[in-house]
């Protein structure tokens, strides 16, 4: 081995330069195999250029990892410039080191020009060695660069083309639950898909020669033309075109707008492939077909040359003149911009964009050969404004609550699938935005089916209801008052359909699904009782303060806390009769102790309402939540009841059932994701009590109404609760049986208040409207079912007097019997304590006083039974 290259990687190298420059032509396939093998991940002693140099007397002692093909090209050509001063050394001095011949050759005539030669010889084969160099390098980087970007790239067979290629905009659909078609997608964007033999020659010709010249002769690509686009998208100088008819169709129906060279390659690769299955004319008709062309003149975008030509013109495709033509095919490079209409139809004060990319492709087409210098001149002269059709309304059709609600919500499902394939973050808002853009564009393109699960009879007889009863909710007192009604399957949570308002056409709020409002005392069972009682804080039967009290935190603080009716009944009532009286003094003192309880102001919505998807909000750990402050849209609250109806468990309400594309593949199905928020002891429990709520009628007659109208429908299994906010600006009624749950909320959109009597008339219109339904679809109201109490509910035999076991008490210094009888209380867990003096949730010293003050009273209006105390069932 040489003993030049027993050094450092880097000298070896440079002797390796050397010996290539000086073996002249095998410096080119050298490096050319460098390059090319540096993207293959090769190593050096494998590699072409070992071979070479091994069969130059050069050998290795160790492999050299070729890590970087740019090192090596520095290296060699530091190699090559380091022969550079000897080379031109050797060419000034003379070939003989003797001062004889040196003075023989001064004389000579000859000298200077031949060493002027022998100098421009030398850089001469120097510049061509380093252009060749750069060549080697740009073709080596290129070819294995173009090589890596398209290897997982699947050559698609020409069935599969003739689908993408094909796969134009297509009308999506939406329909009930039995497959009956609600609507058709909106779009904006209008496409007639015509034959070849019915696109005018002018069309295809004018194209041709103002996109893609080389149509004719191409395979796909223009290797020039790529080579063009390479080098202006790498210095940003001249113009970044470069893409033939072929790639822009790959593009359009295959690809993405992405500008990255991955893209850029594999159109490349997918352009020839369209070459070699189909025809020159299928392409350009193809490509006529799905290309966007701007607006019409009733502001629609449009694409493919038969709506443009309509659009625009008024005439078929095939009937076109060659102005027309013209102005058609410049269109596609900026639709918008060179469109002579606005997005309302009416035609631009400005028409010269348009008019001057029409001469433009009249041009392309005189050099082209495809019209004459005669045809050329008469089109460009031609006012073709005079061609331009008028201004147009576009027909509406009328598209309502449903419609805008299962559309909303199948762009959000498409926004979500989309973001996840992409791995994007979509709690960035201009993110998420960009995806719900093209989730929204997918859906009216696709010709999706969207299979809501709205019951079709049951949405008519509710939109029938809210017409014949919605009148009910007025009070007269001014505005009409609006209703949000969700009606769900307890057991899954399908929607089997809602009202989401009085009449879409003078109110488009969707009250149903949209519009947040305070929940009013409705939020009680859910956030209040539901979680005391869960986690055994309390029986049916313990006693809560509804002694006047006031509020100790924030702005209100030193406030009374009132009740609906009065500012405190003096007294300590059962949770089930404060449930019942919907009482706000017990509420509030119930709620502390579960925050309490649970360490955190934020308990109960973290652990309870946060699993029901009810909106994340700091005020749910103020003392005013349990009172429902907090807003909420009714589809929450009708969700929230449902879970309590469904022995605990939550099913997120749903109002699409699956998504299929046109051929018949589902690309989304609904799935079950049940959550338990409370025990099955606890939600019977609650339902227990809400059945009270009901059945006492204290705060809503729905029990009598419904009775009223259907003894079927009297006679079902009732439960709920009714809610009201300040000033009756919310009124409130959700009720379930054992299979379905229904709510009715009611207010002005202007937050205006309505009178006392809201309450009732809530209950006269939600009757109404459930006996509506009933007519409908009798078998999903599960009339003949019952709420049972779970096996794992606690019975409790306590003291009627304080909700505790009953026993020996000291009040006063005295040791006394908790008078009265004693009762059951439902318990979910833990059971009740031994009676004590403070036996109760909330209220004072004094309170207890002087509720024990009333103990005599109370045993003589309830006798102790014979019954054991300490007897349960």
């Amino acid at each position: 081995m040489d003993s030049s290259l027993k050094g450092n990687c880097f000298e070896q190298f440079l002797y390796i330069g050397k010996m290539m420059y000086k073996e002249n032509g095998l410096f080119f396939f050298a490096l050319f195999s460098i390059v090319t093998e540096t993207f293959s991940k090769e190593k050096l002693k494998n590699s072409f250029i070992k071979k070479i140099i091994s069969s130059r007397f050069i050998s290795f002692e160790k492999e050299i990892p070729v890590k970087n093909s740019l090192v090596c090209f520095f290296v060699l050509l530091f190699a090559i410039i380091s022969e550079i001063k000897p080379l031109v050394e050797v060419t000034l001095l003379p070939r003989k080191n003797t001062r004889k011949k040196q003075n023989r050759r001064k004389k000579e005539k000859w000298f200077v020009p031949k060493v002027i030669f022998r100098v421009f010889q030398s850089l001469t084969v120097f510049i061509t060695v380093l252009l060749l160099l750069f060549a080697a390098l740009g073709i080596g980087i290129g070819a294995g660069y173009f090589a890596y970007l398209v290897e997982d790239t699947q050559l698609p067979t020409k069935k599969e083309l003739q689908t993408e290629l094909g796969n134009i905009t297509e009308t999506s659909k939406i329909v009930y639950a039995d497959n009956t078609e609600i609507s058709k997608i909106q779009t904006d964007l209008m496409r007639t898909t015509i034959s070849s033999d019915k696109i005018s020659p002018l069309l295809k010709t004018a194209i041709i020669s103002t996109e893609d010249e080389y149509f004719d002769k191409h395979q796909g690509y223009v290797p020039k033309a790529v080579l063009r686009a390479l080098v202006s998208e790498a210095t940003g100088i001249g113009s970044s075109g470069g893409s033939t008819l072929t790639q822009q169709l790959v593009k359009q129906q295959i690809l993405t707008d992405e500008t990255t060279f991955k893209r850029k390659a594999n159109e490349i690769v997918l352009s020839a492939q369209v070459e070699k299955y189909f025809s020159k004319d299928e392409i350009i008709a193809t490509y006529l077909n799905v290309s966007p062309f701007g607006r019409n003149n009733k502001g629609q975008n449009i694409a493919g040359v038969q709506e443009a030509a309509r659009g625009i013109f008024g005439v078929d495709a095939k009937d076109v003149t060659l102005p027309q033509a013209a102005y058609i095919a410049g269109l596609p490079q900026s639709p918008i911009t060179y469109s002579p209409y606005t997005n309302t139809g009416a035609l631009k004060e400005d028409l010269s964009a348009g008019l001057a990319r029409k001469d433009f492709v009249l041009f392309s087409m005189y050099r082209e050969g495809q019209i004459t210098k005669e045809q050329y001149e008469e089109a460009k002269a031609y006012d073709l404004t005079k061609d331009f059709l008028p201004q147009q309304i576009a027909e509406q059709t009328d598209r309502e609550f449903l419609y805008y609600t299962v559309m909303n919500e199948a762009t959000r499902i498409i926004a979500q699938q989309l973001a996840e394939k992409d791995n994007a973050d979509m709690s960035d808002s201009s993110v998420s935005e960009a995806y719900y853009q093209k989730a929204q564009q997918t859906i009216q393109n696709k010709g999706y089916t969207i299979h809501s699960t709205i019951d079709k009879d049951i949405y008519a007889a509710l939109q029938t209801g809210v017409e014949n009863y919605g009148y009910m909710l007025d009070d007269g007192a001014g505005s009409q008052v609006e209703t949000g009604n969700v009606l769900m399957d307890n057991r899954t949570g399908r929607i089997y359909g809602f009202v989401g308002g009085r009449n879409y056409s003078q109110n488009q709020n969707n009250h149903a699904f949209d519009t947040e409002r305070q929940a009013g005392s409705s939020i009680k069972p859910v956030l209040v009782y539901g979680p005391a009682i869960d986690m055994g804080l309390v029986g049916s039967e313990s006693r809560v303060s509804d002694y006047a009290t006031t509020w100790q935190e924030g702005e209100n603080a030193g406030e009374k806390i009132v009740n609906a009716t009065n500012e405190g009944s003096n007294t300590f009532q059962t949770v089930r009769e404060s449930l019942e009286w919907s009482n706000n003094i017990p509420a509030y003192h119930l709620y502390q102790d579960v925050l309490n309880s649970g360490g955190s102001k934020q308990y109960a919505y973290e652990h309870y309402l946060a699993k029901m998807n009810y909106p994340a909000n700091d005020n749910w750990g103020v003392e005013s939540a349990p009172l429902g402050t907090v807003d909420v849209t009714t589809l929450q609250q009708t969700n929230g009841f449902q879970a309590l109806a469904n022995g605990g468990v939550y099913e997120e309400g749903y109002i699409i059932d699956s998504i299929t594309d046109n051929a018949g593949n589902v690309i989304y199905k609904h799935e079950s994701n049940s959550v338990r928020i409370y025990s099955e002891a606890t939600a019977s429990i609650m339902n227990d009590m809400m059945r009270s709520v009901i059945n006492e009628k204290i705060t809503t007659p729905f029990k009598d109404v419904i009775s009223s109208l259907n003894g079927n429908l009297g006679k079902a299994d009732w439960v709920g609760k009714t809610g009201s906010t300040n000033e009756y600006r919310d009124s409130w009624l959700i009720v379930s049986t054992p299979s379905i749950t229904i709510s009715s909320w009611a207010g002005h959109d202007d937050n205006t208040g309505m009178d006392s009597q809201a309450r009732i008339r809530s209950a006269n219109y939600l009757a109404n409207l459930i006996n509506q339904a009933y007519q409908a679809n009798p078998e999903i109201f599960g009339t003949d079912e019952k709420f049972d109490l779970s096996s794992d509910v606690m019975k409790k035999k306590v003291s009627g007097f304080t909700g505790q076991t009953a026993g020996k008490v000291t009040v006063n210094k005295k040791s006394i019997q908790t008078p009265g009888k004693t009762v059951e209380s439902l318990w979910a867990k833990n059971g009740p304590k031994k009676s004590a003096f403070k036996f109760g949730v909330g209220g004072t010293d004094e309170n207890y006083t002087d509720y024990w003050n009333t103990a005599s009273a109370y045993a003589r209006a309830n006798p102790e039974t014979k019954e054991s105390d300490d007897k349960d069932d």
